[in-house]
Parts: C-alpha cells; structure tokens; sequence
C-alpha cells in the first residue's frame, strides 16, 4: 500500500494504491459523503492479487483530503468529476478501468462521454443512467424508508463523541443496506472513516449542497457512452431499485448485468466479494 497527497487546485486529495503499478489500473470511486475507506482494504488487496494496480481515494470534504467549512464546499460537481482525473495525472496513470458507486457511477458515466481516451472500461455499481435515455418507462423512486431519511431533519450530534458520531453514521447507513447488511463490520468501517476524516460534520453535509446547486442541462445521451460496461447492481437497493440498474444495462451498448442477491444501496459487502471480484478480474482484462 502507498498513500500520498495529490494536488487538486487548491485542494489535497488523499489517495492510496494497491499492487503494482505496472498492472492495468482499477479506480475506485465512491459515492456521496464516502470516504475510501468504503472500499475496504481486504477488498483492494483482493482484486491486487488478481493483478490489478488498485486506486482508491478520499472525495474533497471526506476522509483526509481538503476540508470546506460546514454548507460552504469550495467547489462544485464538475470538480468532483475532474478530481478524477488529477488522481490519475497524479500517478502518471494514462487509462484506466474505472468503478463508481451511486455518485461515482455518475461522474465514472460522464467521463466515458468528456474523456473517453482515459477509460478503459467501466464497473457501475447501485447508480442510475446519468444522462437521457432512450427507454420511456419511469424508473421507481426510492422506497419509503430511505425517502424519508432525507425529510427528516438531522439529529444533533456531540462531533467530539467519537462513539457518537460512530453510532450515527451506523444509524445513516442501515436504511440502504440490504438482507446481508452486517451491522459489526460496519460499524468497523465506521470508525475507521470517524477516526481518519478531518471534519465529520463536513463530511455528511457539503456533498448534498453541492449535488443539490443549480446547474445547466446535460446535453448527452446515454447512448454516447462507448467503453466496455459492467452494472452490479443489488437486488434490494432501496434508493435506486434494480430496474435503475437494468435500465443501465439497456441503454449502453453491450453492457453486462450482475445482479447481486440481498445488497443494498452500498459497496458490495464480503458476503459478495467471491462473486464481485472475479467478475471484476474478468470484465478489466479486456
């Protein structure tokens, strides 16, 4: 494992990287409010082992790179979607096979479209079609119990309690996890994202009021998106159910579906991983 700071602008994102360089590179990228720590350890060394140049990275505002005050993020979607790719000029990586989770997916799907000379392949995992499809059918809405987690107002927390805040991402994440949810190994993973992130409170919040500003239409099409596709997608994902990944499967051409029996809106769980990992091998050897 090598961890290091790269530059971003202004900002310092963290990244850490798995096995050896001259192995095509697998970049992990994480959804909303995540931290690299999501995509755990054993997980990276897995997919090393196989071969693989593994990258992970902390998104702004999470884990230990560059923190914005609470509701005031200094920068915007587009940066997020370009941190990307300063990751990879960073480690003096050309392309890459890229794997997106929820958010990640989406910025993983836009720059298959802007920069598709960067991306080898491209792993999207519980997302959604980023751009206008050719399917007219409406796609479900998150089911109750995760729509209501965002009317709810958030619940005051002591940030300085560690088992507090713990207890409070536990909390966060068990609405969008599935029948294989494993509430010690996230609270596990939980503490390790308390513990590295420089400011929690900062950490659940900015990414919302950055995913939430303003922006112009997106003019693409999910048909302009050309690279070699696998959709993991859980079966029980509440925020995004799985006709969201089937209809990922549809609109790019010649995408693979995996669904994968009891995950949720998450990162495949170690139950998964003999599943996950060898399709991942598979579909990044092309």
């Amino acid at each position: 494992m090598t961890v290091s700071m790269i530059p971003a602008g202004e900002a310092q994102l963290c990244v850490e990287t798995f096995g050896r360089r001259e192995d095509p590179a697998l970049l992990l990228i994480g959804g909303a409010t995540s931290s690299m720590d999501y995509w755990e350890s054993d997980l990276c060394r897995r997919l090393a082992e196989a071969g693989r140049y593994v990258v992970r990275y902390d998104h702004r505002d999470t884990g230990q790179s560059t923190s914005s005050p609470v509701g005031e993020p200094g920068y915007t979607i587009d940066d997020l979607s370009d941190d990307v790719l300063r990751v990879l000029d960073g480690l003096g990586v050309g392309r890459a096979h890229l794997v997106g989770l929820s958010m990640g997916g989406g910025l993983a799907q836009g720059l298959a479209v802007s920069h598709p000379e960067r991306v080898l392949s491209l792993t999207l995992v519980a997302t959604t079609c980023a751009f206008e499809r050719v399917g007219t059918a409406p796609l479900p809405p998150p089911e109750a119990r995760v729509a209501d987690t965002f009317s709810q107002s958030t619940p005051d927390v002591d940030w300085s309690d560690e088992e507090a805040v713990v207890q409070g991402n536990v909390d966060a994440l068990r609405p969008f996890a599935g029948s294989l949810w494993d509430e010690d190994a996230v609270r596990a993973v939980s503490r390790v994202v308390v513990r590295r992130t420089r400011d929690m409170a900062a950490s659940v919040s900015n990414h919302w009021v950055v995913i939430g500003g303003d922006g112009e239409p997106d003019p693409h099409t999910m048909g302009e998106i050309d690279v070699p596709t696998l959709v993991l997608h859980g079966t029980e994902d509440p925020l995004l159910p799985l006709p969201h990944g089937e209809a990922l499967a549809a609109e790019i051409r010649g995408a693979t579906l995996l669904r994968l029996e009891g995950m949720g809106h998450e990162v495949p769980p170690r139950q998964l991983w003999d599943t996950v990992v060898p399709a991942l091998v598979e579909h990044t050897a092309r």
